[in-house]
C-alpha cells in the first residue's frame, strides 16, 4: 500500500484502481511513524458512514512479555439497560444519553420529515400502484438528503457509545484481574414480540423499546472489549450461565422470582430479608459462579481457584 506520511496531520497510501489518496492521520501505525510501536501493517479497509469514507488498517504489533499476573481483585459485572454496568463491588459504570435533549428533538423532526415526504409521493401515485418505494427504485433527492442528516445524527450517538465503551473497558482491565459476565444470548433477548396472525404477540411495543434499549447498549461490543483489553494486561474474562442471578439472594442463596421489584432487591426468606440493590446483588451472584464458567479468555493462571467462593457477608 505504500503508506506514507505527509505532515502531522496527513498521510498518503496506494489503493487498487484508485492511486495515490490521502487521509487523515489520527494514529501512529507500526513501521510508518518515526518512534512508534514495533510491527507492521497487514492490511486496511475502506468504511463508509454517515461522515463519509475513512481508512481502517489492520496492524501486527510486538507486545512486551508479562513479567506477572495482573495484581488486581476479582470482579463481577452485571449489565443491564437501567443501570449499565453494575460491579459486584458496589459500584456502578453509568452513561447520560448519548443524544442530547435538544438533538433528540432534532432527530425526531428530521424523522417526521422523512415520513411526510414518503406519504407526498406515494400521494402522487397513480391508482392502483402500490404505496411507498418499489424495491430497487431511487428515493428523491429531498428524501436521500434528509436520509443522510438522520444518519449523521444518529452516527454521533453511536460514536459517543463506542468511545465510553473504550474509556470504561479500558479502566475496568487496567482495575481487575477477573472479570466474569453473564454468557447472555443477546439475538434471541432481542427478538420481536410480534408472533403470528394465530398467536399475536402481546406487549408489542413494550418488548419493541426494550430491544432498542439493549441494542443501544451494545452488550456484546462491551464484553469483547474486554476480553483482549484484559488478555493484554495479563487478566481474564470469563463468562457464567446467566440462569438465576438476578433472582437469588447473594447472602443465603434462596431463590425466588418475586424477590425483585425493579432496581430493588428484597430477599423473601424470613431467616435473611437482606435488601439493596437488584444490579448489585446480581453482579455479586455472577462474581460467585465463576467456577461455574462456560467460556473464558485471557491468563489462565490469574484470578481465584476455580471452586466457588463463598458469598459475601453484607
Amino acid at each position: 500500500m505504500q503508506v506514507q506520511r505527509i505532515n502531522r496531520r496527513w498521510g498518503e497510501v496506494n489503493l487498487p484502481k484508485i492511486g495515490r489518496v490521502r487521509f487523515r492521520w489520527t494514529k501512529d501505525l507500526p513501521g510508518v511513524t518515526r518512534g512508534g510501536p514495533q510491527g507492521r501493517i497487514t492490511g486496511a479497509r475502506l468504511v463508509k458512514n454517515a461522515f463519509g469514507w475513512s481508512i481502517v488498517f489492520r496492524t501486527e504489533t510486538l507486545l512486551p512479555a508479562l513479567r506477572q499476573a495482573h495484581p488486581g481483585p476479582a470482579v463481577g459485572i452485571d449489565r443491564g439497560v437501567t443501570v449499565a454496568l453494575a460491579l459486584s463491588d458496589g459500584t456502578t459504570r453509568e452513561h447520560q444519553p448519548w443524544l442530547s435533549r435538544g438533538e433528540r428533538e432534532h432527530l425526531r423532526r428530521l424523522e417526521k420529515k422523512s415520513a411526510r415526504q414518503r406519504a407526498t409521493r406515494a400521494q402522487g401515485r397513480p391508482q392502483g400502484r402500490p404505496q411507498g418505494r418499489p424495491q430497487g427504485r431511487p428515493v428523491s433527492h429531498r428524501l436521500a438528503r434528509t436520509y443522510a442528516q438522520i444518519g449523521r445524527v444518529r452516527a454521533i450517538a453511536k460514536r459517543r457509545a463506542l468511545d465510553w465503551q473504550h474509556q470504561t473497558t479500558t479502566e475496568l482491565a487496567d482495575t481487575f484481574s477477573l472479570i466474569v459476565v453473564e454468557d447472555l444470548k443477546i439475538p434471541g433477548m432481542v427478538r420481536s414480540a410480534k408472533g403470528t396472525i394465530e398467536a399475536p404477540g402481546r406487549n408489542v411495543a413494550q418488548k419493541a423499546g426494550l430491544n432498542r434499549s439493549i441494542s443501544g447498549e451494545a452488550w456484546g461490543r462491551g464484553v469483547t472489549l474486554m476480553e483482549y483489553k484484559s488478555a493484554g494486561r495479563g487478566g481474564k474474562v470469563v463468562k457464567v450461565p446467566a440462569a438465576g442471578t438476578s433472582q437469588t439472594c447473594h447472602r443465603c442463596g434462596h431463590r425466588d422470582p418475586a424477590a425483585r421489584q425493579g432496581i430493588r432487591f428484597a430477599c423473601t426468606d424470613p431467616g435473611c430479608g437482606w435488601a439493596g440493590h437488584a444490579d448489585i446483588n446480581a453482579a455479586i451472584n455472577i462474581e460467585h459462579a465463576a467456577g461455574t464458567a462456560v467460556s473464558g479468555r485471557g491468563d489462565l493462571t490469574v484470578g481465584r481457584s476455580a471452586k466457588r467462593q463463598p458469598p459475601h457477608a453484607a
